[in-house]
């Protein structure tokens, strides 16, 4: 399990982090900079399938993401913690939430995958699923979820590092995992503290599906829109978002 997480910072407030789909532990761009060494441990895990963890094989599940995050801090000597997911990931810490609501202190999602997933008609199936083999359909839906706004030069290294990280069959498989994994009633009124963060350029994952669904689920919700962001803050407004997030992780601990 080591080799399969990034490990920052040193701090007594533990997070774990799971990326999104495009992601991989390595993955988080330049929000890495801004963030509080000092007073956080951050860890950023591979899933089956991506990173560290090319190769591994399946399965490739949001359940067994969960599993494998409840082992990586099990490893760490984490018995209590807070989760940040980005995308996809934020249907994994919904799972880890279900699986160990005892060990879950915050849940900070980032332009987030609701615990109901994303049915995709079939265009849309069509569409997410050429992603697979072709990069050219990789850079459409990287532009397209941030509002084609941004430089080509960025698309272009979002697209070669999704390649590089990702086996071609987990990414395809994840594809169904985040798209139709379903458990509303698991997570349904929990009281776990929630920041949702919505790019306010998303069309996808933005405030408004945020709204209609986080928001419904966590009676301790609470949603930031993120200016000038799409799909992808980490990238987009690091510094924004690393203070909001820790912001948000503080007054948790304080509360």
């Amino acid at each position: 399990m080591p080799q399969t997480a990034q490990i920052i910072g040193a701090g007594p407030h533990k997070v774990i982090c799971l990326n999104g789909w495009f992601g991989h532990a390595r993955g988080w761009g330049p929000l890495l900079h801004s963030l509080d060494q000092q007073h956080f441990s951050y860890a950023f895990m591979d899933y089956r399938g991506y990173g560290a963890r090319r190769g591994s094989g399946g399965p490739y599940t949001i359940a067994q993401i969960a599993k494998d995050t409840l082992a990586l801090a099990d490893h760490l000597g984490w018995q209590r913690f807070s989760l940040i997911g980005h995308s996809m990931g934020g249907s994994a810490i919904q799972h880890v939430l279900a699986d160990a609501p005892q060990r879950v202190q915050a849940l900070v999602a980032l332009t987030p995958v609701p615990a109901g997933g994303v049915p995709l008609d079939e265009a849309g199936q069509a569409f997410f699923g050429a992603a697979a083999k072709d990069a050219g359909t990789r850079r459409a839906i990287i532009d397209l979820t941030t509002g084609n706004r941004l430089t080509g030069v960025w698309l272009d290294a979002m697209v070669r590092s999704s390649l590089a990280h990702a086996d071609e069959e987990a990414f395809a498989a994840y594809l169904t995992a985040w798209t139709q994994t379903a458990f509303v009633d698991r997570i349904l009124n929990n009281p776990v503290p929630v920041l949702v963060v919505a790019g306010e350029n998303d069309p996808a994952l933005g405030p408004d599906t945020c709204k209609a669904t986080w928001l419904q689920h966590y009676p301790n919700a609470r949603l930031e829109v993120m200016s000038n962001a799409g799909h992808y803050p980490m990238d987009e407004t690091p510094v924004a978002l690393a203070t909001a997030i820790e912001k948000f992780l503080r007054d948790v601990v304080a509360a």
